[in-house]
């Protein structure tokens, strides 16, 4: 995942040729050329956007900001394709919790959504049923263990919808007020952790699943509620990153069709996160 989302990972918006707009007004200083390993090969770089015009003022240097202009990606693009992702996560999950989806086919369901996203997080460009049907299978993982969770700890499953909720408002109002300022070292400094808490995931369940238990007990317990913690703040630092390519991707051009691939990577951080708060509530109310 080079951005918050392996969706981003193949591209950036910066005009010129930094990661991702580091070099915007909000990072605060210029971006690093010497080693950067998205510096290069930015669609929407200049002088060679080919979304530009003789006339746009990215063009003659001026500051990205522009009104939007047709075939281009909008806020509105994004809030609409991000309520269609979600709403069919949502309608996939409703149908799973009602049917009662048995845990052994809502697993099957969670690897195939795994497979499509990883399909579409390496496709040029983004494919519409693809991300829809990532969505569906998704929803249906989701709707399968949040009914099993609920059948055990009543009310959970709508305490992480509610936790996923605020997390969301939380950082979107950091975020605009600068609270929160999304740059280099902010990046390196989010992917390194996340990195390191995917390894020491990955260790665990292989652990639990050669050795039986919990493995190293990073899921349970006082180790559980503390990488459950650090799971909801990487969420949180990933939603912050996925913010910061929406806005560089509309101040910089990206065409209309981008705005799949945005509400593609929220929707994915947004399931980060009500995964790890459903794992840290059924800890803590276990315990």
């Amino acid at each position: 995942m080079r951005s918050s989302n392996p969706v981003f990972s193949r591209r950036g918006f910066s005009r010129d040729n930094g990661f991702a707009g580091f070099n915007a007004p909000q990072a605060g200083g210029p971006a690093a050329q010497q080693g950067n390993p998205y510096a290069t090969g930015n669609p929407y770089a200049q002088p060679t956007n080919p979304y530009a015009t003789a006339t746009d003022p990215q063009v003659q240097g001026a500051p990205p900001a522009a009104p939007p202009q047709a075939g281009r990606m909008t806020i509105d693009d994004v809030v609409m394709r991000t309520g269609i992702t979600l709403g069919t996560v949502v309608v996939g999950a409703a149908a799973a919790w009602i049917m009662a989806l048995p845990l052994g086919l809502a697993i099957g369901c969670g690897l195939i959504a795994m497979v499509l996203g990883l399909v579409q997080a390496f496709k040029r460009k983004p494919s519409p049923p693809l991300i829809l049907a990532y969505a569906a299978f998704e929803g249906l993982f989701l709707g399968a263990l949040s009914g099993a969770i609920n059948a055990q700890f009543a009310g959970a499953p709508m305490q992480a919808v509610l936790g996923t909720m605020a997390v969301f408002v939380g950082v979107l109002v950091a975020y605009k007020t600068r609270l929160i300022r999304v740059n280099q070292r902010f990046y390196r400094y989010v992917m390194g952790a996340a990195i390191g808490f995917v390894l020491l995931m990955a260790v665990n369940l292989l652990f639990a699943a050669f050795g039986g238990g919990d493995g190293l007990g990073f899921r349970s317990g006082g180790l559980g509620i503390l990488f459950g913690i650090i799971g909801v703040v990487l969420g949180a630092c990933f939603l912050a990153l996925d913010f910061k390519q929406v806005e560089d991707g509309i101040a910089y051009g990206a065409p209309r069709e981008e705005s799949w691939l945005a509400a593609f990577g929220l929707t994915m951080t947004l399931v980060w996160i009500y995964l790890e708060l459903l794992r840290l509530i059924s800890i803590l109310r276990g315990d």
